[in-house]
């Protein structure tokens, strides 16, 4: 009998081992999903209670739990969980009796980072109001637009932004729209201060009739596309999103002892959803910077003591091309969470600056389907997970760059991509994965929208991102619909393209895009390119590196040499403008190079060379 339980010991000691070795990432997996599971489960709770538990809730359990514990830090002030909730109560007396906004209705914000955003938003939820956040880079009609979007009523604007709003306060006040400084006077004639008022009001808890119609399905935000190719989209996020989009922080492992620190601007959901919301929803302390500084990054995360750290886009990198220091790798930082890096940078950042954990995501403002890549490998930004995909039904199908649409079979639906194939990222929109759309963009909402897929008459979101799962299961970010391009017959991916280039020891910056050529299908590849500092440009080596590293259609034929690369506020790299200007050296004042496989270098761009290729007497 003993050797039957021996046997029997051994082998549940040794089944972990062996379900470990024939499914390595099976407990990752595993913990992922319950962790996902929970969450979706805590906020579909909090939904069907009455009143709903909204991420205001979250907060106020917070102060009273916690409610001497820091909860904001900006520059050399602290502020408590029960400071910014007494003053957050100031702000909804003085929004709802002051400038009389009830339950429903809109208030935009354009402003930068600073304490008083975060205590307007929450003063905004406590009145049951619902907050347009305003991209403060924007100016004229496109800042009209973005107001438009959202139906607002009310605009509370930085005293810095003068300028900007003076130049549409006529459009505004023509259509009976309220604004009001965030300040405690007013320089300009038809603009209100809103700092007295709220100075003035009681800091008493707000009564909950005040937002007694709220229910997780009332939009709370609305958050604009960066709008790196036309006029921004105001995604329309509710009650129930906001609390789907703090899963990021609580997947990665964040606690409530943790502090993190964010420069990313809080008009944008990196920021303000999963940053902000984040730190409220597991208790903690978040480190607010006003812009982001690479010089000064590290010395706030020694000042502030900080764990987490947000990222996206191109921060990463602009932190390993700062000087190295003999304390870069004096700091407690032990995550890192965001999308948008690149693998050699992924690798550089944690050799440089210590073993920081690196969550890499993929998500989007307004989209029902989203990967967190916790098995930390580089380069990937998710894995599939088998028990996930019960749940959520997403796909990668084929896409033709050229029309610029799915690929469809003989019978009319769409074609799934095998492992190891680029496809576009669609999503079924469900109950449980629910597209909210563009507020005042119904076409814009119906264009991400793909119907008949599969079977006749389902409906699915349309990413508009091309990614590719690997034979490892891993999942791997392309490029974006919009970014890559078509070029003898070939489809080219810009952030491929990119990265290979930005490997050349003299690069510190690339941007590559493609540009029409008069007599040309598709578009030919073209790169912006900063050139490090005491660096000089080698025709010749990047010649040989494109040639050995990149197959003929997807070399850059034109560089374009800046001093800066034009950068949205989220980090992501301007297209629109390089592309229109193409590569005539007659309108383009910067230098220009062109890659002649004859002399095996890129030489100077001249006009004699442009004329050639719109004469078609030098082929490309």
């Amino acid at each position: 009998m003993l050797p039957v339980i021996y046997t029997a010991l051994a082998g549940l000691l040794l089944l972990p081992l062996l379900l470990n070795f024939c499914c390595p990432y099976l407990f990752q997996d595993l913990r992922y999903f319950l962790r996902v599971a929970s969450l979706v489960r805590r906020a579909r709770n909090n939904g069907s209670r009455r009143p709903v538990h909204t991420i205001l809730g979250a907060f106020e359990d917070n102060v009273r739990r916690t409610p001497h514990k820091p909860f904001l830090l900006f520059r050399d002030e602290t502020f408590t969980y029960t400071q910014m909730d007494r003053r957050s109560n100031q702000v909804a007396r003085a929004l709802h009796d002051r400038l009389g906004l009830r339950q429903g209705e809109c208030v935009a914000i354009f402003m930068g980072n600073e304490p008083a955003y975060v205590c307007l938003w929450l003063g905004i939820l406590k009145v049951g109001c619902a907050m347009s956040c305003l991209n403060y880079n924007i100016r004229g009609k496109s800042l009209l637009h973005c107001f438009q979007c959202c139906g607002a009523k009310v605009l509370l604007v930085s005293p810095e932004l003068q300028e900007a709003v003076e130049e549409v306060l006529p459009s505004l006040k023509k259509d009976n729209v309220s604004v009001y400084y965030v300040s405690r006077t007013s320089v300009t004639d038809g603009i209100g201060s809103l700092l007295d008022k709220v100075d003035e009001a009681s800091a008493e808890p707000i009564p909950e009739s005040w937002r007694s119609e709220v229910t997780f399905s009332t939009p709370a935000l609305y958050i604009y596309t960066s709008g790196t190719t036309g006029l921004p989209k105001a995604a329309t996020i509710n009650h129930y999103r906001l609390w789907i989009g703090t899963g990021l922080m609580i997947t990665s492992g964040a606690k409530s002892n943790d502090i993190i620190y964010t420069a990313l601007p809080l008009y944008h959901s990196a920021a303000m959803m999963i940053g902000l919301h984040g730190c409220i929803v597991i208790g903690a302390t978040i480190a607010l910077r006003a812009k982001f500084s690479a010089s000064q990054f590290w010395d706030d995360c020694r000042k502030y003591n900080v764990t987490v750290i947000q990222y996206i886009g191109e921060l990463l990198r602009y932190l390993c091309n700062s000087p190295q220091k003999p304390n870069d790798r004096d700091h407690k930082v032990k995550v890192a969470i965001g999308n948008g890096l690149r693998g050699d940078v992924w690798r550089e950042f944690t050799r440089r600056f210590g073993d920081i954990h690196i969550y890499e995501f993929y998500a989007s403002t307004e989209g029902n389907v989203g990967f967190l890549n916790y098995p930390r490998k580089v380069g990937a930004v998710g894995k599939v997970n088998y028990l996930q995909r019960k749940v959520i039904s997403y796909d990668l199908i084929k896409y033709d760059v050229e029309k610029d649409e799915p690929v469809r079979d003989e019978n009319g639906y769409c074609v799934r991509v095998p492992k190891g194939e680029v496809g576009l990222l669609i999503c079924k929109i469900t109950q449980l994965t629910p597209f909210n759309g563009y507020a005042g963009g119904k076409t814009q909402t119906e264009k991400k929208k793909l119907r008949d897929v599969f079977v006749k008459g389902d409906l699915y979101y349309n990413s508009g991102d091309l990614l590719m799962i690997g034979h490892d299961n891993f999942i791997y970010f392309h490029d974006r619909v919009g970014d890559t391009f078509r070029w003898k017959g070939e489809n080219v991916a810009t952030t491929e393209v990119a990265d290979i280039v930005g490997l050349v020891p003299f690069i510190q910056e690339v941007n590559v895009y493609g540009v029409p050529v008069p007599g040309h299908e598709g578009r030919i590849g073209m790169a912006s390119i900063k050139i490090k500092e005491n660096h000089e440009f080698d025709g010749k080596k990047l010649f040989q590196h494109v040639v050995d590293y990149l197959p003929n259609y997807a070399r850059p034929r034109f560089l374009r040499i800046q001093d800066t690369i034009e950068i949205t506020g989220t980090f992501k790299h301007r297209k629109v403008t390089l592309m229109e200007e193409g590569f005539n050296p007659a309108v383009i004042t910067d230098t220009l190079y062109f890659l002649d496989e004859a002399a095996k270098m890129y030489v100077p761009m001249t006009q004699d060379i442009y004329d050639a290729i719109s004469n078609k007497t030098l082929k490309l």
